[in-house]
């Protein structure tokens, strides 16, 4: 039986974001990822929002350098009162 895949750092990231569309709800996300990640490429940010127009999501790639860091900003970005779900 082989070993799980295993994320070889530093390497690009992608990470989803999935919320309630509110009007800051991009500003905070990225503030958030900033924090983390101080070092994120606004190109690689994408917003779309929800058929029905009452969410959204953030695709967002960053340069992963450990997992600590992506747990981190995980946590953080799970803790946000608009966040419903992060891929």
């Amino acid at each position: 039986m082989s070993d799980p895949a295993r994320i070889e750092f530093p390497c690009d990231y992608p990470i989803h974001v999935i919320g309630e569309r509110q009007a800051s709800f991009q500003e905070d996300v990225l503030h958030i990822v900033r924090r983390h990640a101080p070092a994120l490429d606004e190109s690689s940010v994408t917003l779309r929002e929800s058929r029905e127009g009452s969410y959204c999501s953030l695709r967002v790639t960053i340069v992963a350098t450990g997992s600590a860091q992506l747990e981190a900003l995980h946590a953080e970005l799970i803790a946000h009162a608009a966040v419903r779900m992060v891929l």
